[in-house]
Protein backbone atom coordinates (compact mmCIF):
# COMPACT_ATOMS: atom_id res chain seq x y z
CA UNK A 1 0.00 0.00 0.00
CA UNK A 2 1.41 3.11 -0.96
CA UNK A 3 1.74 5.98 1.41
CA UNK A 4 -0.94 9.27 1.17
CA UNK A 5 1.64 12.73 1.17
CA UNK A 6 0.19 15.00 3.93
CA UNK A 7 -2.03 17.50 2.15
CA UNK A 8 -0.60 20.54 3.68
CA UNK A 9 2.98 19.70 3.06
CA UNK A 10 1.74 18.62 -0.69
CA UNK A 11 0.28 21.69 -1.38
CA UNK A 12 3.29 23.72 -0.44
CA UNK A 13 6.05 21.23 -2.74
CA UNK A 14 3.57 22.02 -5.70
CA UNK A 15 3.49 25.82 -4.66
CA UNK A 16 6.68 26.07 -5.03
CA UNK A 17 7.11 24.03 -8.55
CA UNK A 18 4.34 26.01 -9.76
CA UNK A 19 5.78 29.16 -9.32
CA UNK A 20 9.44 28.16 -10.11
CA UNK A 21 8.17 26.69 -12.96
CA UNK A 22 5.00 29.31 -13.85
CA UNK A 23 2.78 27.12 -13.98
CA UNK A 24 4.61 24.38 -16.12
CA UNK A 25 5.80 20.55 -14.10
CA UNK A 26 7.92 18.20 -15.14
CA UNK A 27 7.54 14.93 -14.63
CA UNK A 28 10.63 12.27 -13.85
CA UNK A 29 9.92 8.90 -16.18
CA UNK A 30 7.24 6.57 -14.95
CA UNK A 31 8.34 2.68 -15.89
CA UNK A 32 6.01 -0.30 -15.78
CA UNK A 33 7.13 -3.57 -15.84
CA UNK A 34 5.11 -6.45 -16.96
CA UNK A 35 5.27 -10.60 -16.44
CA UNK A 36 3.09 -11.83 -19.22
CA UNK A 37 5.45 -11.23 -22.60
CA UNK A 38 8.93 -10.28 -22.62
CA UNK A 39 10.03 -6.49 -23.95
CA UNK A 40 10.53 -5.17 -27.26
CA UNK A 41 13.37 -2.67 -25.93
CA UNK A 42 12.77 -0.26 -27.63
CA UNK A 43 12.16 2.14 -24.35
CA UNK A 44 15.39 3.67 -24.33
CA UNK A 45 16.51 1.82 -21.44
CA UNK A 46 20.07 0.64 -20.78
CA UNK A 47 19.97 -3.24 -22.28
CA UNK A 48 20.41 -4.49 -18.30
CA UNK A 49 17.52 -2.60 -17.04
CA UNK A 50 14.65 -4.16 -18.60
CA UNK A 51 14.63 -7.35 -16.69
CA UNK A 52 13.43 -7.05 -13.06
CA UNK A 53 12.71 -10.24 -11.58
CA UNK A 54 9.89 -11.43 -10.68
CA UNK A 55 8.12 -8.51 -11.51
CA UNK A 56 9.00 -9.58 -15.34
CA UNK A 57 10.65 -6.77 -17.50
CA UNK A 58 10.04 -3.22 -18.58
CA UNK A 59 7.35 -3.27 -20.89
CA UNK A 60 5.74 0.30 -20.70
CA UNK A 61 5.95 4.03 -19.50
CA UNK A 62 3.54 5.59 -18.14
CA UNK A 63 3.14 9.34 -18.89
CA UNK A 64 1.76 11.80 -16.37
CA UNK A 65 0.48 9.57 -15.13
CA UNK A 66 -2.09 9.27 -11.72
CA UNK A 67 -3.18 5.65 -11.92
CA UNK A 68 -1.60 2.86 -10.18
CA UNK A 69 -0.40 0.13 -12.16
CA UNK A 70 -2.61 -2.62 -11.36
CA UNK A 71 0.39 -5.59 -11.02
CA UNK A 72 0.89 -8.49 -9.47
CA UNK A 73 3.89 -7.61 -7.29
CA UNK A 74 5.75 -4.21 -7.66
CA UNK A 75 6.51 -1.22 -6.36
CA UNK A 76 3.60 0.36 -4.21
CA UNK A 77 4.21 3.82 -6.65
CA UNK A 78 4.12 1.75 -9.84
CA UNK A 79 2.92 3.70 -12.73
CA UNK A 80 2.20 6.66 -11.11
CA UNK A 81 4.52 9.81 -12.21
CA UNK A 82 6.48 12.55 -10.12
CA UNK A 83 6.57 15.39 -10.62
CA UNK A 84 9.85 17.19 -9.83
CA UNK A 85 12.18 20.16 -9.54
CA UNK A 86 15.85 21.58 -10.05
CA UNK A 87 16.61 21.29 -6.52
CA UNK A 88 15.71 17.31 -5.55
CA UNK A 89 11.67 18.37 -4.84
CA UNK A 90 9.82 15.06 -5.38
CA UNK A 91 5.93 14.86 -5.27
CA UNK A 92 3.45 12.05 -7.12
CA UNK A 93 1.18 13.60 -9.33
CA UNK A 94 -1.45 12.35 -8.22
CA UNK A 95 -0.66 13.63 -4.55
CA UNK A 96 -0.19 17.11 -6.47
CA UNK A 97 -3.87 17.12 -8.14
CA UNK A 98 -5.24 16.07 -4.51
CA UNK A 99 -3.97 18.51 -2.49
CA UNK A 100 -4.60 21.49 -4.60
CA UNK A 101 -7.09 20.37 -7.57
CA UNK A 102 -8.26 23.75 -8.76
CA UNK A 103 -4.44 24.71 -9.11
CA UNK A 104 -3.72 22.04 -11.81
CA UNK A 105 -6.96 21.39 -13.40
CA UNK A 106 -8.29 25.26 -12.93
CA UNK A 107 -11.25 26.00 -10.48
CA UNK A 108 -14.21 25.07 -12.91
CA UNK A 109 -12.81 21.78 -14.45
CA UNK A 110 -11.42 20.49 -11.04
CA UNK A 111 -15.22 21.09 -9.57
CA UNK A 112 -16.87 19.79 -12.32
CA UNK A 113 -14.44 16.66 -12.57
CA UNK A 114 -13.76 15.27 -9.16
CA UNK A 115 -11.87 12.24 -10.41
CA UNK A 116 -8.66 14.69 -11.55
CA UNK A 117 -6.96 14.30 -14.73
CA UNK A 118 -9.02 11.68 -16.04
CA UNK A 119 -6.95 9.90 -18.39
CA UNK A 120 -3.36 7.62 -18.57
CA UNK A 121 -1.07 8.20 -21.56
CA UNK A 122 1.41 5.37 -22.01
CA UNK A 123 3.99 4.08 -24.47
CA UNK A 124 3.98 0.26 -25.03
CA UNK A 125 6.86 -1.80 -26.05
CA UNK A 126 6.31 -5.62 -26.70
CA UNK A 127 8.17 -8.09 -28.49
CA UNK A 128 5.52 -10.11 -29.39
CA UNK A 129 1.41 -9.44 -30.01
CA UNK A 130 -0.25 -8.87 -26.69
CA UNK A 131 -3.12 -11.69 -26.10
CA UNK A 132 -6.64 -11.34 -27.29
CA UNK A 133 -7.98 -9.48 -24.54
CA UNK A 134 -10.73 -6.96 -23.14
CA UNK A 135 -11.75 -4.00 -21.12
CA UNK A 136 -15.24 -4.66 -19.61
CA UNK A 137 -17.73 -1.15 -19.77
CA UNK A 138 -18.59 0.74 -16.59
CA UNK A 139 -21.48 -1.06 -15.58
CA UNK A 140 -18.59 -4.19 -15.17
CA UNK A 141 -16.27 -2.31 -14.10
CA UNK A 142 -17.78 -0.75 -10.96
CA UNK A 143 -18.75 -4.21 -9.68
CA UNK A 144 -15.03 -4.31 -8.71
CA UNK A 145 -14.52 -0.73 -8.04
CA UNK A 146 -12.72 0.27 -10.88
CA UNK A 147 -12.56 2.81 -13.89
CA UNK A 148 -14.00 1.92 -17.83
CA UNK A 149 -10.80 1.74 -20.23
CA UNK A 150 -11.60 2.86 -23.46
CA UNK A 151 -8.17 3.33 -25.52
CA UNK A 152 -6.86 4.87 -28.49
CA UNK A 153 -3.62 4.04 -30.20
CA UNK A 154 -1.17 5.83 -32.39
CA UNK A 155 1.59 3.98 -34.07
CA UNK A 156 5.22 5.43 -33.69
CA UNK A 157 7.39 6.12 -36.50
CA UNK A 158 10.82 6.19 -37.00
CA UNK A 159 11.75 2.77 -34.56
CA UNK A 160 11.13 -1.05 -36.07
CA UNK A 161 7.84 -2.12 -36.10
CA UNK A 162 8.55 -5.45 -34.53
CA UNK A 163 7.84 -9.27 -35.77
CA UNK A 164 3.89 -8.48 -35.55
CA UNK A 165 2.75 -5.38 -36.61
CA UNK A 166 -1.24 -6.10 -37.01
CA UNK A 167 -3.87 -5.91 -34.73
CA UNK A 168 -6.95 -8.53 -33.90
CA UNK A 169 -9.50 -6.84 -33.37
CA UNK A 170 -13.60 -7.60 -32.70
CA UNK A 171 -15.48 -10.78 -34.27
CA UNK A 172 -16.42 -12.16 -37.49
CA UNK A 173 -19.91 -9.87 -38.61
CA UNK A 174 -21.44 -13.46 -38.40
CA UNK A 175 -20.99 -14.26 -34.94
CA UNK A 176 -22.62 -10.60 -33.94
CA UNK A 177 -25.87 -11.20 -36.56
CA UNK A 178 -26.47 -14.78 -35.33
CA UNK A 179 -26.25 -14.30 -31.80
CA UNK A 180 -23.66 -16.76 -31.72
CA UNK A 181 -21.95 -15.50 -28.94
CA UNK A 182 -20.92 -18.81 -27.25
CA UNK A 183 -18.54 -19.67 -30.26
CA UNK A 184 -15.85 -17.97 -27.99
CA UNK A 185 -16.82 -19.85 -25.00
CA UNK A 186 -14.62 -23.41 -25.24
CA UNK A 187 -11.62 -21.45 -25.72
CA UNK A 188 -12.19 -19.87 -22.12
CA UNK A 189 -13.39 -22.66 -20.85
CA UNK A 190 -10.07 -25.42 -22.18
CA UNK A 191 -7.83 -22.51 -22.07
CA UNK A 192 -4.82 -24.37 -23.71
CA UNK A 193 -4.63 -22.45 -27.42
CA UNK A 194 -4.50 -19.17 -29.61
CA UNK A 195 -7.06 -20.39 -31.97
CA UNK A 196 -9.40 -17.85 -30.40
CA UNK A 197 -7.94 -15.96 -32.69
CA UNK A 198 -9.47 -17.05 -36.01
CA UNK A 199 -13.00 -15.50 -34.80
CA UNK A 200 -11.47 -12.02 -35.01
CA UNK A 201 -10.09 -10.24 -37.52
CA UNK A 202 -6.65 -8.37 -38.10
CA UNK A 203 -5.30 -4.96 -39.21
CA UNK A 204 -2.15 -3.81 -40.56
CA UNK A 205 -0.47 -1.24 -38.06
CA UNK A 206 0.70 1.70 -39.76
CA UNK A 207 3.14 3.92 -38.46
CA UNK A 208 1.70 7.72 -37.99
CA UNK A 209 -1.79 6.18 -37.96
CA UNK A 210 -4.01 4.77 -35.17
CA UNK A 211 -7.36 3.19 -33.96
CA UNK A 212 -10.12 3.99 -31.15
CA UNK A 213 -10.99 0.82 -29.01
CA UNK A 214 -13.70 1.47 -26.65
CA UNK A 215 -14.77 -0.53 -23.45
CA UNK A 216 -16.24 -4.14 -24.35
CA UNK A 217 -14.39 -4.33 -27.48
CA UNK A 218 -11.75 -7.93 -28.12
CA UNK A 219 -8.12 -6.48 -29.13
CA UNK A 220 -4.88 -8.37 -29.73
CA UNK A 221 -2.62 -5.23 -30.42
CA UNK A 222 0.60 -6.21 -32.62
CA UNK A 223 4.24 -5.35 -31.60
CA UNK A 224 4.90 -1.66 -33.31
CA UNK A 225 5.63 0.52 -30.45
CA UNK A 226 1.94 2.12 -29.43
CA UNK A 227 1.30 5.56 -27.99
CA UNK A 228 -1.84 4.96 -26.05
CA UNK A 229 -4.10 7.39 -24.62
CA UNK A 230 -6.84 6.04 -22.58
CA UNK A 231 -9.16 6.19 -19.87
CA UNK A 232 -7.44 5.47 -16.10
CA UNK A 233 -7.93 2.30 -15.17
CA UNK A 234 -5.80 -1.24 -16.09
CA UNK A 235 -8.66 -3.09 -15.74
CA UNK A 236 -8.85 -5.64 -18.46
CA UNK A 237 -9.91 -9.92 -18.52
CA UNK A 238 -7.72 -11.95 -20.87
CA UNK A 239 -9.24 -13.95 -23.71
CA UNK A 240 -6.38 -15.84 -24.97
CA UNK A 241 -4.80 -18.91 -23.23
CA UNK A 242 -1.92 -19.64 -25.30
CA UNK A 243 0.96 -16.18 -26.19
CA UNK A 244 4.44 -16.13 -26.86
CA UNK A 245 4.42 -19.76 -26.85
CA UNK A 246 3.51 -20.43 -23.17
CA UNK A 247 0.09 -20.28 -21.39
CA UNK A 248 -0.86 -17.21 -19.66
CA UNK A 249 -2.33 -17.73 -16.23
CA UNK A 250 -5.90 -18.06 -16.16
CA UNK A 251 -6.30 -15.89 -13.46
CA UNK A 252 -5.78 -12.50 -15.85
CA UNK A 253 -9.19 -13.79 -17.57
CA UNK A 254 -11.23 -13.12 -14.04
CA UNK A 255 -8.88 -10.26 -12.90
CA UNK A 256 -11.97 -8.03 -12.60
CA UNK A 257 -14.55 -10.33 -11.94
CA UNK A 258 -16.01 -10.73 -8.14
CA UNK A 259 -15.26 -13.85 -6.86
CA UNK A 260 -19.33 -14.36 -6.54
CA UNK A 261 -19.58 -13.44 -10.22
CA UNK A 262 -16.86 -16.31 -11.24
CA UNK A 263 -18.30 -18.89 -8.90
CA UNK A 264 -22.03 -18.65 -10.05
CA UNK A 265 -21.05 -18.12 -13.67
CA UNK A 266 -17.59 -19.26 -14.64
CA UNK A 267 -16.14 -18.52 -18.09
CA UNK A 268 -19.62 -17.01 -19.33
CA UNK A 269 -19.28 -14.04 -16.75
CA UNK A 270 -16.46 -12.45 -18.79
CA UNK A 271 -17.72 -12.99 -21.58
CA UNK A 272 -20.60 -11.08 -20.98
CA UNK A 273 -18.15 -8.03 -21.04
CA UNK A 274 -18.27 -8.11 -25.29
CA UNK A 275 -20.16 -5.43 -26.86
CA UNK A 276 -21.32 -7.88 -29.56
CA UNK A 277 -22.42 -4.99 -32.02
CA UNK A 278 -19.47 -2.88 -32.15
CA UNK A 279 -17.12 -6.02 -32.18
CA UNK A 280 -18.69 -7.26 -35.10
CA UNK A 281 -19.08 -4.36 -37.09
CA UNK A 282 -18.41 -4.58 -40.49
CA UNK A 283 -17.48 -1.41 -41.01
CA UNK A 284 -14.93 -1.57 -37.80
CA UNK A 285 -11.99 0.26 -39.45
CA UNK A 286 -14.12 2.80 -40.73
CA UNK A 287 -15.57 3.95 -37.99
CA UNK A 288 -12.46 3.36 -35.43
CA UNK A 289 -9.47 4.16 -37.83
CA UNK A 290 -7.42 7.33 -36.57
CA UNK A 291 -5.21 8.98 -39.26
CA UNK A 292 -4.14 12.71 -38.52
CA UNK A 293 -6.86 15.60 -39.24
CA UNK A 294 -5.47 19.06 -38.83
CA UNK A 295 -6.02 21.23 -36.20
CA UNK A 296 -8.32 24.52 -37.30
CA UNK A 297 -6.60 27.53 -36.63
CA UNK A 298 -3.57 26.39 -35.86
CA UNK A 299 -0.98 29.34 -35.47
CA UNK A 300 2.82 29.47 -36.16
CA UNK A 301 5.35 27.22 -38.47
CA UNK A 302 4.23 24.04 -36.75
CA UNK A 303 1.81 21.29 -38.16
CA UNK A 304 -0.98 20.71 -35.79
CA UNK A 305 -2.99 17.41 -35.90
CA UNK A 306 -5.47 15.39 -34.05
CA UNK A 307 -4.11 11.81 -33.53
CA UNK A 308 -6.59 10.70 -30.38
CA UNK A 309 -10.37 11.65 -31.48
CA UNK A 310 -13.56 9.99 -32.19
CA UNK A 311 -14.80 10.21 -28.19
CA UNK A 312 -15.02 12.75 -25.76
CA UNK A 313 -13.71 10.76 -22.90
CA UNK A 314 -9.75 12.46 -24.12
CA UNK A 315 -8.46 14.06 -27.04
CA UNK A 316 -4.55 14.65 -28.18
CA UNK A 317 -2.91 16.43 -30.83
CA UNK A 318 0.75 15.85 -32.50
CA UNK A 319 2.72 19.23 -33.01
CA UNK A 320 5.64 19.17 -35.52
CA UNK A 321 7.80 22.49 -35.02
CA UNK A 322 10.49 22.81 -38.08
CA UNK A 323 14.08 23.35 -36.84
CA UNK A 324 14.44 26.98 -36.14
CA UNK A 325 10.59 27.48 -36.13
CA UNK A 326 8.29 28.72 -33.63
CA UNK A 327 4.41 27.90 -32.68
CA UNK A 328 1.87 29.67 -30.69
CA UNK A 329 -0.54 27.28 -28.14
CA UNK A 330 -3.65 28.64 -25.80
CA UNK A 331 -5.85 25.40 -24.78
CA UNK A 332 -8.75 25.03 -22.91
CA UNK A 333 -6.94 23.85 -19.99
CA UNK A 334 -4.57 21.80 -18.22
CA UNK A 335 -2.66 18.91 -20.55
CA UNK A 336 0.58 16.73 -20.38
CA UNK A 337 3.03 16.79 -23.50
CA UNK A 338 6.10 13.71 -24.19
CA UNK A 339 8.63 14.70 -26.45
CA UNK A 340 9.12 12.25 -29.34
CA UNK A 341 11.87 13.44 -31.10
CA UNK A 342 14.24 16.57 -31.64
CA UNK A 343 14.69 19.28 -28.90
CA UNK A 344 13.36 22.77 -28.13
CA UNK A 345 11.45 24.50 -25.54
CA UNK A 346 7.60 24.66 -24.86
CA UNK A 347 5.93 27.28 -22.39
CA UNK A 348 9.74 28.26 -21.49
CA UNK A 349 11.14 25.13 -20.62
CA UNK A 350 13.29 22.63 -22.28
CA UNK A 351 12.11 19.42 -23.87
CA UNK A 352 14.29 16.47 -25.27
CA UNK A 353 12.94 13.82 -27.27
CA UNK A 354 14.60 11.12 -26.58
CA UNK A 355 16.15 11.81 -23.21
CA UNK A 356 13.64 10.55 -20.28
CA UNK A 357 13.74 13.21 -17.73
CA UNK A 358 13.64 15.79 -19.82
CA UNK A 359 10.61 15.30 -22.03
CA UNK A 360 7.30 14.93 -20.08
CA UNK A 361 5.82 17.95 -18.87
CA UNK A 362 2.52 19.14 -17.30
CA UNK A 363 1.14 22.43 -18.38
CA UNK A 364 -1.26 23.59 -15.78
CA UNK A 365 -4.71 25.48 -16.24
CA UNK A 366 -3.51 28.80 -16.04
CA UNK A 367 -0.54 28.28 -18.11
CA UNK A 368 -2.22 26.35 -20.48
CA UNK A 369 -4.85 28.94 -21.26
CA UNK A 370 -2.60 31.89 -21.77
CA UNK A 371 -0.57 31.87 -24.89
CA UNK A 372 2.51 29.81 -25.08
CA UNK A 373 5.54 29.13 -27.24
CA UNK A 374 7.33 26.14 -28.49
CA UNK A 375 10.29 26.88 -30.67
CA UNK A 376 12.34 24.60 -31.72
CA UNK A 377 16.03 25.30 -31.27
CA UNK A 378 17.82 21.76 -32.51
CA UNK A 379 18.76 20.57 -36.24
CA UNK A 380 15.54 18.15 -36.93
CA UNK A 381 11.63 18.35 -36.90
CA UNK A 382 10.29 18.87 -33.20
CA UNK A 383 7.41 16.58 -32.55
CA UNK A 384 5.39 16.83 -29.67
CA UNK A 385 2.33 14.84 -28.54
CA UNK A 386 -0.02 16.74 -26.13
CA UNK A 387 -3.03 14.85 -23.88
CA UNK A 388 -6.18 16.00 -22.86
CA UNK A 389 -8.36 14.72 -20.45
CA UNK A 390 -12.36 14.53 -20.58
CA UNK A 391 -14.76 16.99 -22.23
CA UNK A 392 -11.76 19.84 -22.66
CA UNK A 393 -11.45 20.05 -26.58
CA UNK A 394 -14.97 20.09 -27.94
CA UNK A 395 -13.49 20.71 -31.58
CA UNK A 396 -11.39 16.97 -31.63
CA UNK A 397 -13.45 15.25 -34.85
CA UNK A 398 -15.39 12.58 -34.67
CA UNK A 399 -15.82 9.75 -37.16
CA UNK A 400 -19.04 9.62 -39.59
CA UNK A 401 -20.39 6.41 -38.48
CA UNK A 402 -20.89 3.99 -42.05
CA UNK A 403 -24.52 2.08 -41.86
CA UNK A 404 -24.34 -1.75 -40.86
Amino acid sequence: MEEEANPAVARDVLTRLLDAGNGVLRCEPAWVARDFLPPGRRLGLPEDAYDVGERGAICERWLASTTKADNRVGPPDEGLSHVVGEHGERLLLRDAVAADPAAILGAAYAASHPAGLGRLAKIFDYAYRLPYHIHPAQEFASLVGRNAKDESYHFLPGVDLGPHPETFFGVHPWIAEQSAHEVLLPYLVDWDSDLILRHARAELQVAGEGFHVPSGVLHAPGTALTLELQEDSDVLAMFQALNAGRIISKDLLFKDVRPLDRERHGERFPLGFVDWEVNGDPWFYENRHLSPRPVAGASGDGEETWVFYNTTKYAGKRLVVPPGGSHRLREPGVYSVFAWTGEGRLAGHEVRGGEPGRDELVVTHDAATREHEVANTGSEDLVVFLFFGPGLHTEAPSIAGHAR
